[in-house]
């Protein structure tokens, strides 16, 4: 065969291998509202930059007429390409092919981007829109799973992993998603579940549709699994290009540094107003973020999740913090089961990739009842208390208002290695709320008391001098629990400066194989 026609059939084949099911099936995935695997990816990389592995990797199978069904690439697209001219691995399942279900080859090809990624030290990306396990293949789909799962757990704390559900996702193939560090789902074309709705129905007897059971609202708001959810397709490949620019390549570097014209200095004098004197009235702790930030952009992971607490990204001069704020609006901004679990993952990560952590408290306490107690909030409330304490970032908190309890010690206090504690002049730092407290320290008297007006005279009084001595942060800073008391309209500046200062920090932890936090 002539060079030329050599040529000829390698264009041939690269042609095939674009075409993945064919035509009909490609129009069936647009149909859908969805792209294909390579659409995807040419979205999500800068222009030009993809380089494409395995393209004429096919399956190995012999059983069920599979052998007659060869298709190059065989379900899934894999390579690496730049965002913002920063290397990046990618794996793109295509459901045009059997699917998008996973054979032994598709696992390989999987297998190899991650492995190059770790060698690389560069974040990798997971597009998913499969039906499962490839059902003809048995026993090696299934291994292809947990040779894939392996490598997310050796590559977790090493590099970013991100991953985009843009289909189906179900059975073994959901725990890949689970193990990566960001989860992305689109509205109406993305579902995730172990077992589907049929065999719920067959168990347990309920009926449930598959949006109910496993659609992205659901994991965003019930189960916590998302993290991100994108109208359509394209919003989420912008969402996690945004993610992206907050985050370092891997665990030996520090995120990206970007220009900031934004003022250290500027002063925003609503902050000085913004804490209501009532101190039970509630105030959008989204509002004091926005105003200290850069440019007044925050990128919140998990908004509809556990709102009590609020996690996300910020830059502070260019440069990338994650924050952590309880939510007076919701629930008072009380520590539960799943603000716990939610926050302390997040600073986890943060610690994991090199990320400050600014803190923001407000918090009453943990939240009672049977339900949490019988549900784990001592376990659940430890992760947190076991992350901030475990973090050797930098960490800067600012006590807006309450800090009671064992609440107080959990959000990254002085005491569980906070660089810098500060607290505005509203703070109040004490084990309880002041009715709560003269309820405890003057219960004889109270019994003693007979008359209703006397009884609510003499609580008024004790609690203005509860109040006079706790609710105020001077007591705190007076034994160095809190570095400075500063004023609210300053919080930008105080924060960027301490970050500044903190920007050569070296901590470490006793040398250990890893730790046992509490699951």
């Amino acid at each position: 065969m002539a060079i030329e026609d050599k040529i000829k059939h390698l264009m041939k084949m690269r042609e095939q291998a674009r075409l993945g099911g064919g035509e009909k099936r490609i129009e069936a995935q647009h149909q859908k509202g969805k792209y294909t695997a390579r659409e995807r990816i040419e979205m999500l990389l800068d222009e030009g930059s993809f380089e494409e592995f395995d393209m004429f990797v096919s399956h190995r199978a012999h059983d069920f007429g599979l052998e007659k069904q060869q298709y190059l690439s065989d379900g899934v697209v894999t390579g690496y390409g730049t965002i913002d001219g920063r290397l990046i691995y990618v794996f793109s399942q295509d459901f045009t092919v059997f699917g998008g279900s996973l054979s032994e080859m598709f696992a390989e090809k999987i297998c190899k981007v991650m492995e190059k990624a770790m060698k690389m030290g560069a974040p990798v990306i997971g597009i998913n829109d499969s039906g499962g396990a490839r059902i003809q293949e048995g026993v090696k789909s299934l291994a292809g799973y947990a040779d894939i799962f392996q490598r997310n757990i050796m590559a977790s704390g090493v590099i970013p992993q991100i991953s985009a559900i843009f289909g189906p996702c179900a059975g073994g193939a959901v725990y890949s998603p689970a193990l990566t560090d960001f989860t992305i789902m689109s509205k109406d074309t993305s579902y995730m579940f172990v077992t589907g709705p049929k065999v719920v129905k067959t168990v347990t007897g309920e009926v449930v549709s598959t949006e109910d059971l496993g659609g992205a609202q659901v994991h965003a708001s019930k189960s916590g699994v998302t993290h991100f959810v994108a109208e359509d397709e394209k919003e989420g490949i912008l969402l996690i290009r945004k993610l992206l620019s907050y985050l370092p390549q891997n665990n030996m570097e520090d995120p990206p540094l970007t220009v900031c014209d934004d003022p250290i200095d500027r002063l925003d004098d609503y902050l000085n107003t913004i804490v209501p004197e009532n101190p039970n009235k509630p105030y959008d702790v989204k509002d004091v973020i926005h105003s200290i930030v850069d440019f007044n952009e925050f990128l919140e992971v998990q908004r509809s999740y556990a709102p009590n607490i609020v996690i996300g990204f910020a830059k502070f001069n260019g440069q990338s913090v994650g924050i952590v704020a309880n939510q007076p609006n919701y629930l008072a901004g009380v520590l539960d089961i799943n603000a716990s679990r939610k926050a302390a993952r997040f600073v986890r990560f943060c610690d994991a990739f090199n990320i400050p952590i600014v803190t923001l408290v407000d918090v009453p306490g943990f939240l009672p009842g049977t339900a949490q107690e019988y549900g784990g909030i001592i376990i659940h409330g430890a992760k947190l208390l076991f992350a901030f304490g475990e973090a050797t970032v930098p960490k800067v908190t600012i006590i807006l208002r309450k800090a009671y309890g064992g609440a107080y010690d959990v959000m990254s206090s002085k005491h569980l290695r906070g660089d810098i504690n500060y607290a505005w002049p509203m703070a109040e730092i004490a084990v309880m709320g002041s009715k709560g407290a003269v309820e405890v320290l003057h219960a004889k008297e109270l019994n003693g008391i007979e008359s209703d007006e006397a009884k609510a005279e003499f609580m008024k009084e004790k609690e203005e001098e509860y109040k006079d001595k706790f609710a105020n942060p001077y007591i705190a800073a007076k034994y160095g629990y809190i570095d400075d008391v500063i004023e609210p309209r300053n919080t930008r500046f105080r924060v960027i400066r301490a970050l500044q200062m903190l920007s050569t920090k070296k901590d470490v932890n006793p040398p250990k194989k890893h730790s046992n936090i509490p699951l």
